[in-house]
């Protein structure tokens, strides 16, 4: 089988992330690890040294890091820093592109990059609400996407996935109130026949509901 000819493009853009990823684990001591994975640059970086490196790929001519695409936060809970704080940036200028990850813990706040990027206040909101990160120079850490009376951090990996309260705004109260939630067994569990199961059959496929059922007479 002949092989498919290599993209010149791809290849160069390779060529320039590998290059990168050379440089930084050989000039930034703080960089633990760096390399090309699917196409893509992935570094990983001390917490503390976090700043100082964002600065460098936003300002350097080299590399012009100039839009924050997006952050998010990834929970592995048997490991002592169960969190990682993954953010993707991009290069107008270069047109590439570097994702960058950080650890951290329960308790071990993380630079907030706001100033560099104002759109991350938005995701860092948004960590901090789902996982209960906390980004230290933030001025605005609040909840963005669950109720100001939320207890927990929904994408944790120990979140329970059924409770008995429900939280919500009472408009006559003007607050948030928790009241108990009703539901029966079978719906907590999910133990129901599900809508493909139950769902009747179809113009044209009366035989196959027969096979299903167990209605098809032999011969």
């Amino acid at each position: 089988m002949a092989e498919l000819p290599v993209n010149p493009r791809q290849g160069r853009l390779e060529g320039r992330l590998s290059a990168m990823a050379f440089i930084f684990m050989a000039t930034v001591p703080s960089v633990s690890y760096a390399a090309v994975e699917k196409g893509e640059l992935v570094v990983r970086i001390k917490r503390d040294h976090l700043l100082h490196f964002f600065e460098l790929l936003r300002d350097h001519p080299s590399y012009r890091f100039e839009q924050l695409m997006d952050l998010c936060g990834v929970d592995y809970p048997e490991r002592p820093q169960r969190f990682e704080v993954v953010y993707n940036l991009l290069s107008v200028t270069h047109n590439h592109r570097i994702r960058v990850i950080v650890q951290t813990d329960e308790v071990t706040p993380v630079p907030s990059v706001h100033h560099l990027w104002p759109c991350a206040t938005w995701w860092e909101r948004e960590c901090y609400d789902l996982f209960g990160v906390v980004f230290s120079g933030q001025p605005d850490m609040r909840r963005i996407l669950t109720d100001n009376g939320f207890e927990g951090h929904p994408l944790r990996k120990d979140f329970p996935l059924t409770g008995y309260e429900q939280v919500r705004y009472d408009v006559e109260r003007r607050q948030v109130v928790k009241e108990p939630v009703s539901l029966t067994q079978d719906f907590r569990d999910f133990d129901f026949v599900s809508p493909w199961e139950g769902m009747l059959t179809l113009p044209g496929d009366e035989k196959a509901h027969e096979v299903r059922q167990g209605m098809k007479r032999s011969g």
